[in-house]
């Protein structure tokens, strides 16, 4: 049984708990022995985007030696888990022997959808969700883990589940961690493409694996009026799906 220490992030912890819980619930179904490091603080990704490297390899260096114990660490977001995997390296490129044990630990660092496929091969049983739903690729998780059929495979497994396709699901929603406090402009055009394509796809629900996009998306769609409801995907595979929709909140 694998020892797996559960990454929440800051946006589950802070906004949308449920995710973690179903994150946890989806580990311990798999088989694993979860354990959730209670000293866990932000992976730097917004210091690090802003160009604050010194902080983000100050964060960085926490973040390893916290989670270094664990034969495995998952998050369920993309953007988050990527920024351990792909720039921890580039954060500490100043102290080689960080930089390798970032390095390390980020080949044992997985997005949630993706260690439950590729890793535990796990699919869910008796899980029911009955309605329509389309689903967005988030960038990090897409394009720096090559997050795309896992979601779809687990998905897939829901009963009363019918996805449809969105289009332009591989394009940004205009959150982008601070690009959207940077940008807001371009951001909110961006979204705005994003949500009439949701609006267009007919379907009843959209659902996504990183919190930040969802809650960007989430609060264009409320804004403009629509009934879709946002989930994180991993609320639907949990059965947790019952609770207000992000969009409700």
């Amino acid at each position: 049984m694998p020892r797996v220490a559960l990454f929440v992030t800051c946006l589950a912890d802070a906004i949308r708990p449920s995710v973690g819980f179903a994150a946890l619930k989806l580990l311990q179904d798999a088989g694993c022995k979860v354990e959730v490091p209670m000293q866990q603080t932000c992976c730097g990704q917004p210091a690090f985007n802003s160009g604050d490297t010194k902080d983000a390899g100050t964060l960085a260096r926490r973040f390893i030696e916290l989670f270094e114990p664990y034969d495995y660490v998952v998050g369920p977001s993309g953007s988050c888990v990527g920024m351990t995997r792909a720039h921890y390296p580039e954060a500490l490129a100043d102290d080689p022997a960080w930089a390798e044990r970032a390095r390390r630990l980020g080949e044992r660092t997985f997005e949630l959808m993706s260690f439950l496929v590729d890793v535990m091969h796990y699919k869910p049983t008796g899980v029911r969700f009955p309605a329509t739903a389309t689903y967005h690729d988030s960038c990090s998780g897409l394009r720096e883990l090559g997050v795309f059929e896992q979601p779809r495979a687990l998905l897939g497994a829901v009963g009363g589940l019918e996805m449809k396709p969105l289009e332009g699901n591989d394009v940004c929603c205009g959150f982008g961690g601070t690009f959207c406090v940077k940008y807001p402009a371009i951001s909110n055009a961006v979204v705005s493409e994003k949500a009439a394509a949701v609006q267009r796809s007919g379907a009843q629900v959209l659902l996504g694996g990183d919190l930040g996009c969802l809650i960007n998306m989430a609060g264009k769609l409320h804004r403009n009026g629509s009934p879709v409801r946002v989930y994180h995907a991993a609320e639907v595979l949990a059965g947790m799906a019952d609770a207000p929709s992000i969009s409700e909140k």
